[in-house]
């Protein structure tokens, strides 16, 4: 059967002024950094650096990214936080800021599975249920 619905109407705040792309980073969770490293890096052909952010519980490493490249910047991460599984992909939105995304969310009664939280210098994150059961991150710099 053919979707014969009206297409969604423009966000009439102008949801993108700044023109930027709505996906902003990714984490993809492993088990096994070592071998996820190997994996990555010859399936996609590119380096993989160690983030300052590692240490403790979490080692992270950067997909090599060329800053205001078209694309999406994104990371290993081996983290108690999340298991690998077919859910292990968390992509987050580049929001304009995590709390008022969150108050927009919550309009559509999803969990906040983590509440907005400082990531240093790299801005703020939350991570949040959709519509559809799936967890997604927002990222802003405010």
């Amino acid at each position: 059967m053919a979707d014969t619905q009206e297409p969604l109407a423009p966000n009439p705040a102008g949801s993108n002024p700044a023109g930027w792309n709505p996906v902003g980073w990714f984490e993809i969770y492993v088990a096994d950094m070592g071998r996820a490293r190997a994996f990555y890096a010859d399936v996609t052909g590119v380096n993989l650096t160690l983030s300052p952010m590692s240490g403790g519980d979490m080692e992270m490493w950067f997909f090599d990214a060329a800053p205001g490249a078209e694309g999406v910047a994104g990371a290993l991460i081996h983290h108690p936080m999340r298991s690998p599984n077919m859910d292990g992909t968390l992509v987050y939105f580049s929001v304009d800021d995590c709390a008022a995304a969150i108050t927009r969310a919550a309009a559509h009664d999803v969990p906040v599975l983590v509440d907005k939280q400082s990531i240093g210098d790299m801005g703020f994150i939350a991570i949040i249920g959709d519509s559809e059961g799936n967890s997604i991150g927002l990222h802003s710099f405010k």
